[in-house]
């Protein structure tokens, strides 16, 4: 089984960038992840990549987005999972009339494992959590073990 997590610790790597004084005026001063985070490029949802003994499971952390902004494609043996969003929000007063627009998209891509059923895959989205599902073939379904004795 395959797991990946992300380190989350926010004040170590803030102190080391506010003491660099090569980063310190730079888009990129925050440090959210133990790497650099261009403040100028979209975001990417973090994913955690699950291989069971029937079907591989990814999961996307996505919250703020609704089913109908999705898009899930497979080309090529490629899954590619993308979403776009955008608001506005209108506020009208006596003298006055303001509107902000917000935009917000990403695209992640995962190359599928010669063993999956790419026509099979299941994509569910609740709690800001996109949940896929990748059966795998049955030939590839590992048995348990088993000794047989010499006799």
């Amino acid at each position: 089984m395959s797991l990946v997590v992300r380190n989350r610790s926010l004040m170590p790597s803030l102190v080391d960038n506010l003491l660099e004084t090569n980063g310190f005026f730079s888009p990129s001063i925050f440090d959210f992840d133990g790497g650099r985070i261009d403040l100028g490029a979209p975001l990417m949802p973090d994913a955690n990549i699950i291989e069971n003994e029937k079907d591989y499971r990814i999961e996307l952390a996505a919250p703020g987005l609704e089913k109908k902004d999705f898009k899930v494609e497979i080309s090529n043996g490629i899954l590619s999972v993308s979403a776009e969003k955008e608001e506005e929000e209108v506020e009208e007063g006596e003298n006055y009339k303001r509107r902000e627009f917000a935009y917000n998209s990403f695209c992640r891509s995962f190359t599928l494992s010669d063993n999956s059923l790419p026509d099979k895959i299941d994509a569910k989205y609740e709690n800001g959590i996109l949940r896929l599902s990748l059966p795998k073939k049955e030939v590839t379904i590992s048995k348990p073990k088993k000794e047989i004795k010499v006799s």
